[in-house]
C-alpha cells in the first residue's frame, strides 16, 4: 500500500463504515502552535496534534531540538488522540507534509497503519470538500504502540553513513552550505553529507513527485539499494519527510533524530561548509 492517500480517497474513506482517524499536525518554525489555524478549518473529525509536546521530547541542547518522544509519551498522546488498536491513521499539515511526516514516521515505527494526505490540507480545500471549525475533543483510545520497526542512527553512526554510504541533508541548500544559520550555533553540514532539500521532493502544489522521478532524484545523489542511507535536517522533523520520499522511491533509510541541532551543539564534532 502506498504511504500516500489522495484527498478524494480520504473523502470516500471518511464516509465508509470504518473511517480512518485524521491527525492535523500543523507546525512550522515561524508558527509552532497551529491550534488557531486548526480551529479555523480542518478535515472533518481530525484531531490536532502538537508536534512540540506530543511528537518530541525535550532535554539539553546536545540532545537536539526535537528528540524522539519516549514510547510511553507517544502512546499516551496517541490515546489522547482517540486511536484504538487496528485503526488506520491519515496525517496532514499545511506545509506540504514537512511536519506531518514526523507523525507518519513515529506511528509507522510503532506498528500503526498510517498514510499521508498528498498535497496536505490545501489538497482537501482545493477539492472543495467539507471542513469543520472549532476544537475537537476525542474519546480516549486504547491503542498499544510497539516502536522499533524503523532504523535510526546517532551521531557516530550518522558520520559512518556519510563515510560509507549516503547521508542526505534535508535542509535548504544555503543552510547546508553554511551561508546562513538562523537557529543552530554553527553553520554548515556534517562532513560527507549530500545536500537534498525536502522542497525538491514535492511539486508546486505540495504533492510528492512520482515514485520514478523521486527514485531518479535520489539515485543522482548516490543512493542505491546496496549501501547505507540516512537522512537528517535541522532537528529531525523534515528529515522524516526525506525518509518518506525515499520510501516512495523504493529505498529504506535511517533517520538521524538529533540532526544538525544535536551535531552543532556537541563540542568536537567537525563542520563542513560549501557545496
Amino acid at each position: 500500500m502506498s504511504p500516500l492517500i489522495t484527498a478524494a480517497e480520504l473523502h470516500d474513506l471518511l464516509a465508509s463504515a470504518r473511517p480512518p482517524k485524521a491527525l492535523d499536525v500543523r507546525w512550522r518554525l515561524d508558527r509552532p502552535d497551529g491550534r488557531t489555524a486548526f480551529a479555523a478549518g480542518h478535515v472533518p473529525g481530525a484531531v490536532y496534534v502538537d508536534l512540540d509536546s506530543e511528537l518530541a521530547a525535550h532535554g539539553a541542547p546536545a540532545d537536539g531540538r526535537h528528540p524522539l518522544p519516549s514510547p510511553a509519551q507517544l502512546q499516551a498522546a496517541a490515546r489522547r488522540w482517540g486511536l484504538n488498536d487496528g485503526d488506520t491513521v491519515v496525517v496532514y499539515d499545511d506545509i506540504a507534509n514537512m511536519s506531518s511526516a514526523r507523525a507518519w514516521w513515529l506511528l509507522r515505527d510503532a506498528g500503526v497503519e498510517v498514510r499521508v494526505l498528498d498535497g496536505a490540507y490545501e489538497a482537501w480545500v482545493h477539492a472543495d470538500y467539507p471542513i469543520e471549525t472549532g476544537p475537537i475533543h476525542p474519546t480516549a483510545g486504547n491503542v498499544t504502540l510497539d516502536p522499533g520497526r524503523l532504523a535510526t542512527v546517532g551521531m557516530d553512526a550518522a558520520a559512518d553513513v556519510a563515510a560509507r554510504g549516503v547521508l542526505l541533508d534535508a535542509r535548504a541548500g544555503e543552510r547546508y552550505r553554511g551561508e546562513v544559520e538562523p537557529i543552530d550555533p554553527k553553520a554548515g553540514h556534517i562532513p560527507g553529507a549530500v545536500s537534498a532539500p525536502t522542497t525538491e521532493n514535492v511539486d508546486d502544489e505540495g504533492r510528492f513527485l512520482p515514485a520514478d522521478v523521486l527514485r531518479t532524484r535520489f539515485e543522482s545523489l548516490g543512493v542505491t539499494g546496496g549501501i547505507p542511507v540516512g537522512a537528517y535536517c535541522g532537528s529531525g522533523v523534515t528529515a522524516s519527510h526525506e525518509v518518506l520520499a525515499l520510501a516512495i522511491a523504493g529505498f529504506d533509510a535511517a533517520l538521524y533524530p538529533g540532526s544538525w541541532s544535536q551535531w552543532s551543539n556537541t563540542p568536537g564534532r567537525p563542520v563542513a561548509t560549501g557545496s
